[in-house]
Protein backbone atom coordinates (compact mmCIF):
# COMPACT_ATOMS: atom_id res chain seq x y z
CA UNK A 1 0.00 0.00 0.00
CA UNK A 2 2.83 2.35 0.97
CA UNK A 3 3.74 3.93 -2.16
CA UNK A 4 6.65 6.48 -3.36
CA UNK A 5 3.78 9.13 -3.53
CA UNK A 6 3.17 8.39 -0.46
CA UNK A 7 6.69 8.08 0.98
CA UNK A 8 7.67 11.37 -0.69
CA UNK A 9 4.82 13.01 1.37
CA UNK A 10 5.92 11.52 4.57
CA UNK A 11 9.71 12.42 3.71
CA UNK A 12 8.20 16.09 3.36
CA UNK A 13 5.92 16.16 6.37
CA UNK A 14 8.92 15.17 8.62
CA UNK A 15 11.23 17.31 7.19
CA UNK A 16 9.17 20.35 7.47
CA UNK A 17 8.98 19.21 11.04
CA UNK A 18 12.14 19.35 11.74
CA UNK A 19 13.30 22.40 10.42
CA UNK A 20 16.71 22.89 11.54
CA UNK A 21 19.33 22.00 9.40
CA UNK A 22 20.65 19.69 12.85
CA UNK A 23 21.45 15.79 11.69
CA UNK A 24 20.00 13.87 14.02
CA UNK A 25 20.55 10.89 14.71
CA UNK A 26 20.33 8.14 11.44
CA UNK A 27 18.57 5.11 13.26
CA UNK A 28 16.58 8.05 15.23
CA UNK A 29 15.43 9.00 12.13
CA UNK A 30 15.09 5.36 10.57
CA UNK A 31 12.55 4.41 13.66
CA UNK A 32 10.72 8.09 13.00
CA UNK A 33 10.05 7.51 9.35
CA UNK A 34 9.13 3.65 9.66
CA UNK A 35 6.34 4.54 12.61
CA UNK A 36 5.19 7.81 10.40
CA UNK A 37 4.96 5.11 7.78
CA UNK A 38 2.93 2.51 9.73
CA UNK A 39 0.63 4.60 11.07
CA UNK A 40 -0.44 5.73 7.66
CA UNK A 41 -1.09 1.89 7.04
CA UNK A 42 -2.78 1.76 9.91
CA UNK A 43 -5.25 4.97 8.74
CA UNK A 44 -5.84 2.38 5.92
CA UNK A 45 -7.38 0.09 8.09
CA UNK A 46 -9.41 2.46 10.09
CA UNK A 47 -11.18 3.84 6.66
CA UNK A 48 -11.90 -0.39 5.83
CA UNK A 49 -13.42 -0.39 9.14
CA UNK A 50 -15.72 2.33 8.44
CA UNK A 51 -17.44 0.97 5.96
CA UNK A 52 -18.97 -2.05 8.25
CA UNK A 53 -19.27 0.36 10.98
CA UNK A 54 -21.60 2.31 8.74
CA UNK A 55 -23.62 -1.25 8.29
CA UNK A 56 -23.96 -1.96 11.90
CA UNK A 57 -25.10 2.04 12.88
CA UNK A 58 -27.78 1.14 10.08
CA UNK A 59 -28.77 -2.04 11.97
CA UNK A 60 -29.78 -0.20 14.92
CA UNK A 61 -32.08 2.05 12.35
CA UNK A 62 -33.79 -1.27 11.20
CA UNK A 63 -34.64 -2.97 14.11
CA UNK A 64 -35.94 0.35 15.83
CA UNK A 65 -37.89 1.06 11.99
CA UNK A 66 -39.37 -2.41 12.12
CA UNK A 67 -40.20 -2.35 16.57
CA UNK A 68 -41.72 0.50 15.57
CA UNK A 69 -43.81 -0.66 12.67
CA UNK A 70 -44.89 -3.89 14.61
CA UNK A 71 -45.88 -1.52 17.32
CA UNK A 72 -48.04 0.30 15.45
CA UNK A 73 -49.41 -2.68 13.46
CA UNK A 74 -48.43 -1.54 10.44
CA UNK A 75 -47.75 -3.52 7.30
CA UNK A 76 -45.43 -1.57 6.04
CA UNK A 77 -41.90 -2.95 5.41
CA UNK A 78 -38.26 -2.55 5.92
CA UNK A 79 -35.60 -3.54 3.07
CA UNK A 80 -33.11 -5.31 4.91
CA UNK A 81 -31.34 -4.77 1.65
CA UNK A 82 -28.34 -2.27 3.00
CA UNK A 83 -27.50 -4.03 6.21
CA UNK A 84 -27.00 -7.06 4.12
CA UNK A 85 -24.49 -5.37 1.94
CA UNK A 86 -21.87 -8.15 0.76
CA UNK A 87 -18.83 -6.26 0.54
CA UNK A 88 -19.64 -4.85 4.24
CA UNK A 89 -19.93 -8.08 5.81
CA UNK A 90 -16.80 -9.23 3.82
CA UNK A 91 -14.67 -6.29 5.46
CA UNK A 92 -16.41 -6.86 8.41
CA UNK A 93 -15.53 -10.87 8.65
CA UNK A 94 -12.52 -10.16 7.35
CA UNK A 95 -9.58 -11.82 9.30
CA UNK A 96 -6.42 -9.07 8.80
CA UNK A 97 -9.18 -5.80 9.86
CA UNK A 98 -10.54 -8.27 12.66
CA UNK A 99 -6.84 -8.99 14.00
CA UNK A 100 -6.02 -4.89 14.01
CA UNK A 101 -9.58 -3.92 15.32
CA UNK A 102 -8.96 -6.61 18.53
CA UNK A 103 -5.20 -5.88 18.56
CA UNK A 104 -5.56 -2.01 18.06
CA UNK A 105 -6.36 -0.56 21.42
CA UNK A 106 -5.57 3.31 20.40
CA UNK A 107 -9.16 4.14 18.96
CA UNK A 108 -12.39 3.37 17.79
CA UNK A 109 -14.97 4.83 15.58
CA UNK A 110 -17.08 4.15 18.15
CA UNK A 111 -15.91 7.91 19.64
CA UNK A 112 -16.68 9.37 16.81
CA UNK A 113 -21.22 8.87 16.99
CA UNK A 114 -21.75 12.75 15.51
CA UNK A 115 -19.39 12.10 12.57
CA UNK A 116 -21.01 8.27 12.00
CA UNK A 117 -24.16 9.78 12.46
CA UNK A 118 -24.02 12.58 10.20
CA UNK A 119 -22.68 10.53 7.60
CA UNK A 120 -25.07 7.72 7.54
CA UNK A 121 -27.95 10.27 7.12
CA UNK A 122 -26.07 11.84 4.53
CA UNK A 123 -25.66 8.24 2.63
CA UNK A 124 -29.29 7.20 3.11
CA UNK A 125 -30.56 10.88 1.66
CA UNK A 126 -28.66 10.26 -1.46
CA UNK A 127 -29.75 9.11 -4.76
CA UNK A 128 -27.04 6.12 -4.79
CA UNK A 129 -28.31 4.58 -2.21
CA UNK A 130 -32.28 5.07 -3.34
CA UNK A 131 -31.26 3.72 -6.31
CA UNK A 132 -29.91 0.94 -4.62
CA UNK A 133 -32.88 -0.03 -2.61
CA UNK A 134 -34.91 0.38 -5.09
CA UNK A 135 -33.02 -1.93 -7.50
CA UNK A 136 -34.06 -5.50 -8.72
CA UNK A 137 -30.54 -6.32 -8.87
CA UNK A 138 -29.38 -8.32 -5.87
CA UNK A 139 -25.44 -9.00 -6.44
CA UNK A 140 -22.29 -8.89 -4.97
CA UNK A 141 -21.44 -6.55 -7.81
CA UNK A 142 -24.13 -4.05 -7.23
CA UNK A 143 -23.20 -4.26 -3.61
CA UNK A 144 -19.12 -3.24 -3.71
CA UNK A 145 -20.38 -0.70 -6.66
CA UNK A 146 -22.58 1.33 -4.29
CA UNK A 147 -19.67 1.11 -1.65
CA UNK A 148 -17.24 2.89 -4.14
CA UNK A 149 -19.64 5.25 -5.01
CA UNK A 150 -20.85 6.23 -1.28
CA UNK A 151 -16.84 6.13 0.06
CA UNK A 152 -15.95 8.98 -3.17
CA UNK A 153 -18.97 10.60 -2.43
CA UNK A 154 -19.58 11.20 1.43
CA UNK A 155 -15.88 9.61 2.83
CA UNK A 156 -13.61 11.16 0.54
CA UNK A 157 -13.60 15.00 1.47
CA UNK A 158 -15.67 14.94 4.42
CA UNK A 159 -14.29 17.22 7.09
CA UNK A 160 -15.83 15.53 9.98
CA UNK A 161 -13.67 12.44 9.29
CA UNK A 162 -10.67 14.36 8.66
CA UNK A 163 -11.08 15.97 11.74
CA UNK A 164 -11.52 13.09 13.98
CA UNK A 165 -8.41 11.48 12.35
CA UNK A 166 -5.83 14.33 12.83
CA UNK A 167 -7.52 13.93 16.28
CA UNK A 168 -6.33 10.29 16.79
CA UNK A 169 -2.93 11.37 14.80
CA UNK A 170 -0.78 14.44 13.74
CA UNK A 171 1.14 11.48 11.57
CA UNK A 172 -2.73 11.70 9.71
CA UNK A 173 -2.06 15.70 8.72
CA UNK A 174 -2.68 15.49 4.73
CA UNK A 175 -1.94 11.32 4.48
CA UNK A 176 -5.75 10.97 3.67
CA UNK A 177 -6.04 11.85 0.16
CA UNK A 178 -3.33 9.55 -0.63
CA UNK A 179 -4.97 6.80 1.42
CA UNK A 180 -8.56 7.27 0.48
CA UNK A 181 -7.07 5.70 -3.13
CA UNK A 182 -5.78 2.58 -1.50
CA UNK A 183 -9.35 1.81 -0.39
CA UNK A 184 -10.93 2.64 -3.39
CA UNK A 185 -8.86 -0.01 -5.08
CA UNK A 186 -8.83 -2.43 -2.30
CA UNK A 187 -12.79 -1.78 -2.87
CA UNK A 188 -12.38 -2.70 -6.37
CA UNK A 189 -10.77 -5.54 -6.06
CA UNK A 190 -12.72 -7.38 -3.92
CA UNK A 191 -13.62 -10.75 -4.65
CA UNK A 192 -16.55 -12.62 -2.83
CA UNK A 193 -14.55 -16.13 -3.16
CA UNK A 194 -11.90 -15.13 -0.97
CA UNK A 195 -14.50 -14.38 2.15
CA UNK A 196 -13.16 -13.52 5.33
CA UNK A 197 -9.24 -14.25 3.73
CA UNK A 198 -9.85 -11.61 1.07
CA UNK A 199 -5.88 -10.24 1.47
CA UNK A 200 -5.61 -6.29 2.35
CA UNK A 201 -3.31 -4.55 0.06
CA UNK A 202 0.45 -5.15 2.34
CA UNK A 203 2.08 -2.24 3.51
CA UNK A 204 4.64 -1.72 0.98
CA UNK A 205 4.30 -2.30 -2.57
CA UNK A 206 7.87 -4.04 -3.10
CA UNK A 207 10.98 -3.95 -0.77
CA UNK A 208 12.27 -1.78 -3.08
CA UNK A 209 9.97 1.04 -2.08
CA UNK A 210 10.76 0.79 1.49
CA UNK A 211 14.48 0.95 0.78
CA UNK A 212 13.44 4.41 -1.17
CA UNK A 213 11.84 5.70 2.15
CA UNK A 214 15.30 5.07 4.20
CA UNK A 215 17.72 6.31 1.44
CA UNK A 216 15.55 9.25 0.72
CA UNK A 217 15.10 10.49 3.96
CA UNK A 218 18.05 9.68 5.39
CA UNK A 219 20.12 11.96 2.40
CA UNK A 220 17.36 14.66 3.10
CA UNK A 221 19.22 14.93 6.63
CA UNK A 222 22.68 14.46 5.81
CA UNK A 223 22.61 16.80 2.63
CA UNK A 224 20.17 19.42 3.92
CA UNK A 225 22.42 22.48 3.89
CA UNK A 226 24.00 21.40 0.27
CA UNK A 227 20.60 21.26 -0.76
CA UNK A 228 19.47 24.89 0.45
CA UNK A 229 22.72 26.49 -0.76
CA UNK A 230 21.98 25.19 -4.39
CA UNK A 231 18.32 26.56 -4.00
CA UNK A 232 20.15 29.57 -2.88
CA UNK A 233 22.10 29.51 -5.39
CA UNK A 234 19.44 29.82 -7.65
CA UNK A 235 17.26 32.15 -6.53
CA UNK A 236 20.16 34.83 -7.10
CA UNK A 237 21.29 36.12 -3.50
CA UNK A 238 17.20 36.24 -2.87
CA UNK A 239 17.32 35.42 0.91
CA UNK A 240 16.42 31.98 1.62
CA UNK A 241 14.74 32.95 4.75
CA UNK A 242 12.09 34.31 3.04
CA UNK A 243 11.08 31.22 1.10
CA UNK A 244 8.17 30.04 2.68
CA UNK A 245 9.26 26.43 4.82
CA UNK A 246 7.44 24.42 2.80
CA UNK A 247 8.06 25.33 -0.30
CA UNK A 248 11.94 24.88 0.68
CA UNK A 249 11.18 21.26 2.12
CA UNK A 250 9.71 20.34 -1.34
CA UNK A 251 12.86 21.18 -3.19
CA UNK A 252 15.32 20.13 -0.68
CA UNK A 253 13.41 16.79 -0.99
CA UNK A 254 13.24 16.99 -4.69
CA UNK A 255 16.60 17.63 -4.83
CA UNK A 256 17.60 14.36 -2.78
CA UNK A 257 15.50 12.52 -4.86
CA UNK A 258 17.25 13.85 -7.77
CA UNK A 259 20.86 13.42 -6.49
CA UNK A 260 20.32 10.15 -4.78
CA UNK A 261 18.16 7.65 -7.57
CA UNK A 262 20.10 7.75 -10.58
CA UNK A 263 17.52 4.98 -11.91
CA UNK A 264 14.51 7.63 -11.65
CA UNK A 265 14.49 10.19 -14.23
CA UNK A 266 14.44 13.57 -13.52
CA UNK A 267 11.48 14.46 -15.17
CA UNK A 268 9.39 11.77 -13.36
CA UNK A 269 10.91 13.40 -9.90
CA UNK A 270 9.65 17.40 -10.95
CA UNK A 271 6.06 16.02 -11.74
CA UNK A 272 5.88 14.41 -8.39
CA UNK A 273 7.11 16.99 -6.07
CA UNK A 274 5.58 19.75 -8.57
CA UNK A 275 2.10 17.44 -7.86
CA UNK A 276 3.21 17.56 -4.09
CA UNK A 277 3.46 21.69 -4.11
CA UNK A 278 0.45 22.02 -6.21
CA UNK A 279 -1.42 19.97 -3.09
CA UNK A 280 0.42 21.84 0.00
CA UNK A 281 1.51 25.08 -0.94
CA UNK A 282 -0.17 27.95 -2.53
CA UNK A 283 -0.86 28.12 -6.45
CA UNK A 284 1.63 30.90 -6.68
CA UNK A 285 4.77 28.59 -5.53
CA UNK A 286 4.27 25.96 -8.34
CA UNK A 287 5.61 27.92 -11.03
CA UNK A 288 8.38 29.34 -8.46
CA UNK A 289 9.20 25.82 -7.19
CA UNK A 290 9.21 24.29 -11.11
CA UNK A 291 11.57 27.47 -12.10
CA UNK A 292 14.27 26.85 -9.42
CA UNK A 293 14.57 23.29 -9.44
CA UNK A 294 14.55 23.54 -13.32
CA UNK A 295 17.32 26.18 -13.43
CA UNK A 296 19.66 23.58 -11.12
CA UNK A 297 18.86 20.98 -13.39
CA UNK A 298 19.74 22.62 -16.46
CA UNK A 299 22.24 24.45 -15.17
CA UNK A 300 24.36 23.69 -12.25
CA UNK A 301 23.89 20.22 -11.69
CA UNK A 302 24.13 19.23 -15.45
CA UNK A 303 27.50 17.57 -15.18
CA UNK A 304 25.86 15.53 -12.01
CA UNK A 305 22.60 14.24 -14.17
CA UNK A 306 24.87 13.43 -17.10
CA UNK A 307 23.15 10.13 -17.37
CA UNK A 308 19.80 11.18 -16.25
CA UNK A 309 18.68 13.50 -18.65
Amino acid sequence: MINRQLIRLKVIQLAYAHASNEVKSLEDAKKELEKSLSLAYDLYRYLLLLIPEITDLAVIYYNERVQQLQQLGSTESVSPKFIHNRLAAQLDSNVELSDFASQSKTHSWQEADDELQALYKAIVESEPYKAYMTSPEDSYEADRELWKVLYKMFICDNEGIDNVLEEWSIYWNDDKDIVDTFVLKTIRRMDPSQGANQPLLPPYSSEEDREFAFQLYTSVLLHRAEYEDLIASATRNWDLARISPMDKVIMVTALAEILTFPSIPVRVSLSEYLNIAKRYSSLKSVPYINGILDALVNNQLKDRLTNKL
